[in-house]
C-alpha cells in the first residue's frame, strides 16, 4: 500500500526559507510523478509543483523562483525547497504521488505558517 509523509513544516518569519520532505514507500517510487499542493483557509487546494520520473519540473507563477521541487530516487523522497516565505505562502502543504496508472495517493500534509 502507498503511504506518503510530509514533514519539514513550522513558522517561520516571512523573507525566511522552509524544506519540505515527502517520503514514499509501498511503491517503485522512481516511476512516478510526484507534486506539491498546498490549501489554505476558506481556499481550495491549489497545485504548486510537478516533477516528472524523468526530472521535468513545473511550477505554478504563484511560486515560480521562490519554490523549487527534487527528488531522491534513491531515498524515496521528494522535496520542496521553500524560499522567501510569504504571508500568504501560510497553508497546509500536501505531497502527491500519481502512478504511471494515474492512480493518485496523498499524504496528510504538513503545516506551515509564515508570520508577518
Amino acid at each position: 500500500q502507498v503511504q506518503l509523509v510530509e514533514s519539514g513544516g513550522g513558522t517561520v518569519q516571512a523573507g525566511g526559507s522552509l524544506r519540505l520532505s515527502c517520503a514514499a514507500s509501498g511503491t517503485v517510487f522512481r516511476l512516478n510523478t510526484m507534486g506539491w499542493y498546498r490549501q489554505a483557509p476558506g481556499k481550495q487546494r491549489e497545485l504548486l509543483a510537478v516533477i516528472t520520473s524523468g526530472g521535468s519540473t513545473n511550477y505554478a507563477d504563484s511560486v515560480k523562483g521562490r519554490f523549487t521541487i527534487s527528488r531522491d530516487n534513491a531515498k524515496n523522497t521528494v522535496y520542496l525547497q521553500m524560499n522567501s516565505l510569504k504571508f500568504e505562502d501560510t497553508a497546509v502543504y500536501y505531497c502527491k504521488l500519481t502512478t504511471r496508472w494515474n492512480m493518485d495517493y496523498w499524504g496528510k500534509g504538513t503545516l506551515v505558517a509564515v508570520s508577518s
